[in-house]
């Protein structure tokens, strides 16, 4: 009696870990109330009054077979399951028992021991089964948890990711635009740049119009003197030709023919200044060309002399060419080459022209350009160039800064900082040379160019 008890309260708790909240499940109100309740109202009874016990007893057993049944056909209750297997056994013995009782006490009491010792089995398989499914449901429960967890944490990977995806899209947005930014100021800056190189290429276009102006001076004044004199002699032939002194006339000829020549000769000079200038205030196409460097260099070293002999008459220093004369011809952009130069020879003039401020008469400005042929590093035929001067130097905390842009050792107001920095592009990048530079303070500073060949 005490078992069937104790098996409805087992069920009882097992329906109840299902429904979880059993109270609010309809199925509760309907069915599993009254057999619950009545299954345990019929054992108190039978318990209490044993008269009645056989009787009552049945009632109850029915009423334990009724939340078995439950428990086994209800999905709702599905996680009990395993409950029912441990007490059918129990539930079969027990009914069977009754049921024999009732139609036949003597057989009952013939069977009695076999009855009994069946039910004990049939308990200790449901202590057993119990003991199994309680492990179990703690393995489940175990798993359970495990699952909720990782759902969770599933939920807040989400939830990371999706505030993360935002976080990303701000982001890209804002790289978006400061990209676009960027590149706006990239252009402005390029067009900035573009404008400033114009600038500096017009600044040293200046100051080669004085040195044209007195280098075309020169040639014009031959041309207008010779031409002075042949026209003179002109008219000293015809007299003698009217005079019939032909010998004479011949003579005067050859005069005219001389001046002729050399009115020629100084014509294509002011010609070839024209075309230099002309050249140098082009646009360049970055087409090579073979040009004769050694003229090159004279050129240049000339106009910038007389530019800066125009500008400033107190500016006086002497120049000096060592030219190698098996160099010949090579390939490069003239104008741009023209351009380094001439901005090389003109810091090298002002570094002298400031040293000779603070020296005195007792020294003797100094400027030297010397070209001669070389075998480069890769194996190519080569030239050099050499710019050098005896004047201030650069100190020592400038040298390794001297090619970037802007960056100037002029006083304010006399210089871009620009001519150095395109002077290097021109050599390194157009040309695949080379350009570095020696210098001591106080002692000189000399600028060396390697370029290829061709």
């Amino acid at each position: 009696m005490t078992v069937d008890l104790l098996i409805i309260l087992f069920i009882a708790r097992y329906l109840r870990i299902s429904l979880k909240t059993a109270e609010k499940h309809p199925l509760w109100d309907e069915r599993l109330r009254w057999a619950f309740f009545g299954a345990i109202v019929l054992f108190v009874i039978s318990v209490v009054y044993s008269p009645s016990q056989s009787l009552l007893l049945w009632a109850a057993k029915l009423g334990l077979a009724t939340l078995a049944y439950l428990l086994y056909t209800q999905p709702v209750f599905k996680p009990a399951r395993p409950v029912f297997i441990g007490i059918s056994p129990y539930i079969t013995i027990s009914l069977f028992a009754s049921l024999i009782k009732v139609v036949n006490h003597s057989l009952y009491d013939e069977w009695k021991d076999f009855i009994d010792t069946a039910e004990v089995c049939a308990v200790l398989w449901g202590i057993g089964t119990w003991i199994v499914v309680n492990k179990q449901n703690k393995e489940l429960n175990t798993v359970r948890e495990k699952v909720v967890q990782e759902e969770e944490n599933s939920r807040i990977a989400t939830a990371m990711k999706a505030q993360l995806e935002v976080q990303v899209a701000e982001r890209t947005a804002e790289l978006t635009t400061q990209k676009e930014a960027l590149e706006h100021t990239l252009q402005e800056l390029k067009a900035t740049q573009a404008q400033l190189i114009q600038s500096e290429k017009m600044a040293s276009l200046g100051e080669l119009t004085a040195g044209i102006a007195h280098e075309i001076q020169n040639p014009l004044n031959f041309v207008n003197n010779f031409s002075e004199v042949s026209n003179e002699l002109l008219e000293e032939m015809k007299t003698e030709l009217n005079a019939g002194n032909d010998e004479e006339a011949i003579a005067i000829a050859n005069d005219v023919k001389q001046n002729m020549e050399k009115i020629i000769f100084h014509g294509k000079r002011a010609d070839a200044i024209v075309k230099g200038m002309l050249q140098h205030s082009r646009k360049n196409t970055g087409q090579k060309e073979e040009v004769n460097l050694n003229s090159l260099c004279d050129e240049y070293l000339r106009l910038s002399f007389h530019g800066l002999r125009a500008k400033d008459k107190a500016f006086n220093a002497n120049f000096q060419t060592r030219f190698d004369e098996s160099i010949g011809r090579i390939n490069v952009v003239p104008q741009d080459i023209g351009r380094v130069l001439l901005n090389l020879i003109n810091n090298a003039f002002y570094a002298v022209s400031e040293r000779k401020k603070m020296a005195g008469e007792g020294y003797s400005p100094t400027v030297t350009i010397t070209t001669k042929r070389i075998n480069l590093p890769s194996g190519q035929e080569g030239v050099e160039i050499v710019v050098a001067d005896n004047g201030t130097g650069i100190p020592a905390e400038n040298v390794n800064k001297i090619f970037q842009p802007f960056f100037s050792t002029k006083p304010t107001g006399q210089g871009t900082g620009l001519g150095l920095s395109i002077s290097y592009d021109i050599v390194t990048k157009q040309h695949g040379g080379t350009i570095q530079i020696q210098t001591k303070e106080d002692e000189g500073t000399s600028f060396i160019i390697q370029l290829p060949c061709r």
